[in-house]
């Protein structure tokens, strides 16, 4: 359980920007390369590494390097662990306007990506 003034607001800070909502909307099935944000939210890789990189800072999201490419996945478990306030605001935050439709271009995006180079294939 996070049991300092700190370490909450740097969590809860995380929240304060759209383009990492936006990211915490996304399914939380397995890793996502930051190939498949930059396609998905339309971001270059600079914007999405930054916004990752500040994730996984304040504890959301762990990374992993494979090749060139950073593969993060989300920490649900752990963020806010006993008081289900981190499975809750991530529960909200899919029911926003913008959730389904990013949700909806990630899986079109990764229907046509090809794992070898991180590129859509059409």
């Amino acid at each position: 359980m996070i049991n300092s003034m700190e370490a909450t607001a740097r969590i809860l800070k995380a929240l304060g920007d759209e383009t990492r909502l936006r990211i915490l909307a996304l399914p939380k099935d397995g890793e996502l390369c930051v190939c498949d944000l930059m396609a998905t939210l339309s971001l270059p890789q600079s914007t999405a590494s930054r916004h990752l990189a500040y994730l996984r800072n304040s504890g959301w999201v762990s990374g992993t390097r494979k090749g060139k490419w950073m593969y993060y996945r989300f920490i649900t478990d752990t963020t806010f662990t006993g008081s289900g306030l981190g499975e809750e605001i991530l529960c909200y935050l899919s029911t926003l306007e913008q959730a389904p439709k990013d949700q909806e271009s990630l899986r079109d995006y990764l229907l046509t990506k090809d794992k070898e180079t991180c590129a859509a294939t059409k």
